[in-house]
């Protein structure tokens, strides 16, 4: 028989600082702790790295009995139960990438009462075979993460989540409690319906991630702009994003070329290349993987210093989630887009082709125009982007291109009438592209093919270059006074919005968009001292060499949050290595010497530094 629980007997505080290194918990987590040991059902809203994951496990560490924990993610059960092996938890993964006999291993730990903690997949969790085995031992509580995979309403929907209301009669009177990062008050309302919640409690943890720095720019030469903000970030993890894979791998390679540690990731990768590319991600410094939005689910890595978009993502709930996955250490990161019009066109377009029905549809859409408006607002971006997850704020963030440099605005009314009524006159039979050639007069085969030289709209926009006008087109989409005939190759229309404009009943203020936008990063960075950046190099090297012995990830062993903490702190002796943050007793007996030697060896030959 195994060992029975170990900590039982001990305190919600006890557990955090002992088995996790950390002296409190944050936001909710301890009340979410409480609750749930109290045998309540509950719907947990944190943000990313907000610690979700302790408020399950510490509950399942502190009951008798097993903690199930559904993930649809098969990286992140991986990741989980390596960081909970070192941390000296007892834990296993049951899911489709094991062999027959390591599955037969697991379940036979689930029978002999040795295991703290079980991730496993929703559609293995719903096998007869894997329901026997866990009704025949005792399940303390359900934990159900990614929850918002339930929900059509959801960005994420998973039909094998439908299934999981069955849990409710399968392990009655067994807590469970829903976790999601995003999900609005409809999606919420859909989690608890659809799983069965009984009378559950929300905490809703709040959805800002201080640490970030959102920026958005208008698209004029993608690679460009994407090499000018890399350049401020040569040495740091991040991950670009692009729609499709064609351009991921062109992306990757063109990096490359131009010194970057640049791996693609995408669907259509076969499935060794993936695990390894997605292996070096982890493991590695400063490797930065292109990818389509099949990246990323389940990946914890907390170093990541930037998300970078160079294709606009569907809605504002699958933005968040992206660019969530950057700086989960808490420390400064980078979340950069670029968009244009040809993304406005391309996703409207997608929506209009789904197969879904026009319902459906009408969800997507204003979803998609959701995150539309909030790419050209010329106000703090934080404060509409929390708004749509319900959330207010009154004060602007400081942390956001907006805030660092307020956007200029100019009287774009007579431009706009003049756009508005060149898409009339050409008949609302074309895309952007030639109604600003006909604007600006120029003599294309195509405008003397359809006559549009004879127009009196011909050459009315001279005084604006192509890329001034592509800014306006943009707008003007985006505010909703053009749309995209997807039936016409992505026509632009004119919407009944347009009339007042046309009229000169209103007066329309536009951003403006600089020529050449500097890329820049504007975030301040978390930095070492300089005098302290030989130390961190050291122990980021003794880092690496443990974690390759171990065969895990160096933020397994250690974030880069601990590593500062010790150079902050500067302990001498073993004990007082538990006041690092992240230190907890097992990786202390595992790794507390190694790491103390390196601090010792860099406090002795500092006074002949100096004296020197």
């Amino acid at each position: 028989m195994a060992p029975t629980h170990t900590h039982m007997n001990r305190s919600p505080t006890d557990v955090l600082q002992e088995v996790y290194g950390y002296s409190e918990f944050r936001g909710n987590q301890a009340d979410i702790i409480d609750h749930t040991r109290a045998g309540n059902d509950a719907l947990v809203l944190m943000p990313t790295g907000g610690g979700k994951s302790l408020c399950y496990q510490i509950p399942a560490l502190l009951m008798p009995g097993l903690g199930i924990v559904i993930s649809p993610l098969i990286a992140l059960m991986r990741d989980q139960v390596r960081a909970l092996d070192q941390l000296g938890v007892r834990a296993a993964f049951l899911n489709s990438s094991l062999s027959r006999s390591d599955q037969d291993e697991v379940i036979a730990r689930i029978q002999r009462g040795d295991l703290d903690l079980l991730y496993v997949a929703p559609e293995r969790i719903l096998q007869d075979d894997t329901l026997a085995a866990l009704g025949r031992s005792a399940v303390c509580l359900i934990a159900i993460d990614e929850a918002h995979c339930v929900s059509s309403w959801g960005h994420d929907f998973r039909k094998d989540y439908l299934q999981l209301n069955r849990l409710k009669a399968a392990f009655p009177g067994i807590p469970r409690i829903a976790l999601t990062a995003t999900a609005n008050t409809r999606t919420r309302a859909d989690i608890v319906t659809r799983l069965e919640l009984s009378n559950p409690t929300e905490f809703v943890d709040g959805f800002d991630r201080p640490n970030i720095c959102y920026a958005v720019q208008p698209k004029t030469d993608a690679r460009g702009q994407l090499l000018k903000f890399l350049d401020d970030h040569r040495q740091e993890s991040g991950i670009v994003y692009c729609l499709s894979r064609k351009s991921v791998e062109a992306t990757a390679e063109w990096l490359e070329i131009r010194g970057f540690d640049a791996l693609p990731y995408h669907a259509g990768l076969d499935a060794r290349t993936r695990t390894e590319h997605q292996e070096r991600f982890l493991r590695d410094e400063a490797v930065v993987i292109v990818a389509t939005i099949a990246f990323g689910m389940g990946i914890d890595k907390p170093d990541v210093r930037f998300v970078a978009h160079l294709d606009l993502p569907k809605s504002v709930e699958a933005y968040y989630q992206e660019t969530g996955r950057a700086g989960r250490d808490g420390q400064p990161a980078d979340a950069w887009m670029v968009y244009g019009l040809q993304d406005v066109v391309r996703l409207s377009r997608m929506v209009a082709e789904s197969p879904a029905d026009d319902a459906h549809k009408r969800v997507e859409r204003s979803k998609l125009d959701a995150l539309l408006g909030w790419c050209e607002v010329t106000t703090c971006r934080r404060r509409p982007l929390l708004a749509y997850f319900g959330e207010s704020r009154d004060e602007d963030c400081g942390n956001c291109d907006n805030c660092l440099r307020p956007p200029v605005t100019w009287d774009g009314t007579e431009a706009a009438q003049k756009a508005l009524s060149c898409v009339y006159r050409t008949g609302q039979r074309f895309g952007a592209g030639h109604v600003i050639d006909v604007l600006r007069g120029q003599a294309r085969a195509k405008v003397f093919e359809f006559g549009h030289d004879q127009l009196s709209t011909f050459g009315i926009g001279k005084g604006f270059s192509d890329v001034r006008w592509r800014s306006i087109f943009r707008q003007l989409v985006v505010h909703g006074y053009l749309d995209v005939d997807h039936n016409r190759y992505g026509a632009l229309r004119l919407t009944g919005s347009s009339r007042a404009l046309l009229r000169g009943e209103m007066t329309l203020a536009l951003r403006e968009d600089a020529d050449k936008p500097k890329a820049r990063s504007v975030r301040t960075r978390a930095t070492v001292k300089v005098e302290d950046e030989p130390l961190m190099e050291a122990l980021r090297d003794e880092r690496l060499e443990i974690a390759e012995e171990h065969g895990v990830p160096p933020y397994v062993v250690f974030h880069d949050a601990a590593l500062l903490d010790m150079i902050r702190l500067r302990p001498s002796v073993l004990q007082e290595m538990l006041e690092v943050s992240g230190v907890g007793q097992s990786k202390l007996e595992k790794y507390g010497q190694a790491f103390l030697d390196v601090l010792n060896r860099f406090d002795r030959t500092e006074p002949e530094a100096s004296s020197g």
